[in-house]
């Protein structure tokens, strides 16, 4: 969680929202992304994106079996059906959204049994610093009269 939070701060002075994320496979990091929807014009470049398509072009595979992410917030539904195709096993996040999450805040996909996978999810990993360098974030924007959302 530690190198995910770097990532996120590089994301802040990117002038993104700060979410950083890594995809780990047998205790190395094999995928490194942050938020990066606002330089790319993309709005599908969330931090866990990045990961997973960074570790799935390093490790020659789309399917990332026997690997784990690690992201500074809750997923959100459309990073939770990457995370899922890609066949991700474990999910630990930092900091809870209750917006947008994916894993029990809003909604609970890895619950959802209908779904053909299913990963194991542990959230509040280091969530205190997770959580206050989005707190920093948004309060640092909003001071400056910036909006995010656009």
């Amino acid at each position: 969680m530690s190198e995910a939070l770097v990532l996120a701060r590089e994301a802040w002075t990117a002038g993104e929202v700060p979410v950083g994320a890594v995809v780990v496979k047998n205790g190395e990091i094999v995928g490194r992304g942050f938020n990066a929807p606002i330089s790319r014009h993309d709005p599908s470049a969330h931090a866990e994106i990045m990961a997973l398509r960074n570790a799935a072009e390093n490790l020659g595979n789309y399917r990332l079996v026997g690997c784990s992410l690690y992201v500074t917030l809750e997923p959100c539904v459309m990073c939770m059906g990457a995370i899922f195709h890609a066949r991700i096993e474990r999910v630990v996040y930092g900091a809870s959204d209750p917006k947008t999450g994916a894993c029990g805040s809003v909604i609970d996909l890895p619950g959802e049994i209908r779904l053909n996978h299913h990963a194991e999810v542990v959230g509040g990993i280091l969530a205190d610093e997770c959580g206050g360098l989005l707190s920093d974030f948004f309060a640092q924007r909003r001071g400056k009269g910036i909006n995010v959302a656009n």
